[in-house]
């Protein structure tokens, strides 16, 4: 490698093109972590200028301010071309230096001399006259996804528009020009904006500096991108795997363009790079994507911070050409796409809500992404539900009983291995067989008895989130409606969890408590799945208290906030929901610590039905 300390006029002066490799990730730099530190840098040493006597005539020297660093690989280009260097790093750096001039031209040219306006020209425009096609006017090109937008905003007679208007470039563009503005003309005197302007143009061409390095014949461009970037500098994992694969289709003679288009321009959207919650963290969806598809690949557990390291391996000891490996990673990731987009009330939609969603079962990403990949001629399709009916009734029923979720990585890789030893042929049978020989702690499947004991006992509205403990309840009413009911899904997610006996029991309903052990007893049964129950709306605190018939309200006299309504006539307003019209059907005259007691029981027994072992 050759290193030089380098300025703008230096770097972009002559006839040269720029070009960002397809395989770098978009433009991501943003206003508060790197655009307002540029320019706060760059309008200081402006003011240098400005303010330093005959500076701008090589009079006293102004101390540089240094960028940071760029590397450049040069590639072959026919005598009279217009040479060309692929940007290995600081590709960031360099397409907002370009934005930051681009802007300050345009400036220069509405409100400053020819002269200053010329020169910052010549460091973002191509002469037309050498250039082979349109695009390599241009100085600096950016990847696939960010050619429109930079286009648009480095055309002056153009207006922005449309959805390149809110890209990262287009913004980018618009705070240095409304900057510049400020800067330049802050009190309206033209002949002192002028003055600014070309302060600003001197610092901008010859006083700020980057350290170029260019790479020589025999230099690895990949392992210098790695070390460079994947050891702090914040990337995604996909962009050090996008660097790679398509470093190898090089090697290889690809057509680059063309696979990147087919296979890999999808995850350098916006939805791709996204930030989604898993656990306690935010991380890019494409990188818990490609977490989960080397976890399923490599049938080992990945952590995160071992993605890239990993899917190198991959790469190395499948021995696939790399346009295989991007055509397998395309399939499987628009699978993975298509989870968000299931039909609610279809059994794939419904293990995923309750089972990536609610529970936030995350470790059962890669086991979910195995089973749906199949084609129903390789895996048909009961088994395919069986598969994921054992492995949701495994992980609610443990759920319900309280056991531990330490180890679940281990067990999914472990039942990964053996679907693979076994194929998508016999999934299901597979999976519910591994899931019942399970007999220690980490990965017991309870039985039936375990769970309705489990539902009498545990106080499962202190003990589960609410989202999780709803999920249960709507389960229950979906079970209630039957196979052959109008609505056969409650709504998800939107309904409120309501008490039957209120949790401040002690006002209206304490009568034949009188005892300690009898009242602690019923704080805790108020607190079980058999006096819970679904609302479409939260009630008023007031009305939610209250007792139990119209009858006891009137006898108790109270006058708010409806004199005549007790807590089960409330419910029966509600009786679209079966599990209320039970509830109401049942227990005309009184709801008592023994009708939760056995409601509790009766619950449990449908859950083992609708979560069932074998």
């Amino acid at each position: 490698m050759k290193a030089d300390t380098r300025t703008p006029a230096e770097i972009f002066a002559s006839p040269i093109r720029y070009l960002i490799p397809l395989f770098q990730r978009p433009y991501v730099w943003n206003k508060a972590d790197q655009w307002e530190p540029l320019w706060d840098d760059v309008r200081a040493v402006a003011e240098q200028v400005l303010n330093t006597k005959d500076s701008l005539y090589g009079g006293s020297p102004i101390p540089p301010h240094f960028l940071g660093a760029i590397v450049l690989e040069q590639q072959l280009t026919p005598t009279a071309f217009i040479p060309v260097r692929h940007v290995i790093d600081g590709q960031q750096r360099l397409t907002t230096l370009q934005i930051l001039l681009d802007a300050a031209q345009l400036v220069a040219e509405q409100h400053g001399s020819a002269i200053d306006g010329k020169a910052l020209e010549a460091l973002v425009l191509n002469n037309r006259d050498l250039v082979q096609q349109p695009d390599e006017i241009f100085k600096v090109w950016p990847t696939d996804r960010d050619q429109d937008a930079f286009r648009a905003v480095m055309d002056n007679e153009r207006e922005v528009t449309g959805e390149l208007a809110s890209s990262s470039i287009a913004a980018a563009h618009v705070y240095f020009m409304e900057e510049i503005n400020e800067w330049a003309d802050p009190d309206g005197d033209p002949d002192k904006c002028k003055r600014r302007i070309t302060a600003l143009t001197h610092a901008l061409r010859s006083y700020l500096r980057l350290v170029v390095i260019d790479l020589e014949p025999g230099d690895n461009a990949q392992v210098i991108f790695e070390t460079l970037n994947y050891r702090g500098t914040p990337l995604l994992a996909a962009d050090l795997i996008k660097n790679m694969v398509f470093q190898l289709a090089t090697a290889q003679n690809e057509d680059l363009e063309g696979l990147y288009k087919k296979y890999w321009k999808p995850f350098d959207s916006n939805h791709w790079r996204r930030a989604v919650r898993q656990g306690r963290l935010y991380r890019p969806y494409v990188d818990i994507f490609i977490n989960y598809w080397l976890t399923m690949r490599r049938l080992r557990d990945i952590p995160a911070d071992r993605v890239f390291t990993e899917f190198r391996d991959h790469i190395r000891t499948s021995e696939l050409a790399a346009w295989e490996v991007m055509r397998d990673l395309a399939a499987d990731a628009q699978v993975y796409a298509e989870l968000e987009h299931l039909p609610w009330d279809s059994p794939e939609g419904t293990f995923y809500y309750r089972v990536i969603n609610v529970m936030e079962a995350s470790v059962v990403g890669p086991f979910l992404l195995w089973i749906l990949r199949w084609p129903e001629k390789r895996m048909p399709i009961e088994q395919r539900l069986k598969a994921l009916r054992a492995m949701e009734s495994w992980l609610v029923r443990r759920m319900l009983c309280k056991l531990t979720t330490k180890n679940y990585n281990r067990i999914i890789v472990e039942l990964l291995q053996a679907l693979d030893r076994n194929g998508p042929e016999v999934a299901g049978d597979i999976t519910e067989a591994f899931f019942a020989r399970g007999t220690a702690t980490a990965g017991y499947w309870p039985s039936d008895q375990e769970v309705i004991e489990a539902v009498q006992t545990v106080k499962v509205y202190k003990d589960l989130t609410r989202t999780r403990l709803r999920m249960v309840l709507e389960a229950l009413e979906d079970d209630a409606r039957g196979k052959w009911s109008e609505h056969e899904h409650c709504p998800r997610g939107c309904l409120t969890i309501e008490h039957v006996m209120p949790q401040s029991w002690g006002e209206h309903w304490d009568s034949g408590v009188a005892d300690h052990p009898a009242r602690q007893r019923r704080d805790h049964l108020v607190q079980t799945l058999g006096n819970l129950t679904l609302v479409n709306d939260r009630l008023n605190p007031k009305l939610s208290n209250r007792p139990w018939t119209d009858g006891e309200v009137e006898a108790q006299a109270l006058s708010d906030p409806v004199p005549t309504i007790g807590k089960r006539t409330l419910l029966l307003k509600h009786a679209t929901l079966k599990l209320n019209a039970e509830i109401v059907a049942a227990h005309p005259d009184t709801w008592t610590d023994e009708a939760i007691t056995t409601r509790s029981a009766a619950l449990g027994q449908r859950l083992t039905i609708i979560w069932p072992r074998p």
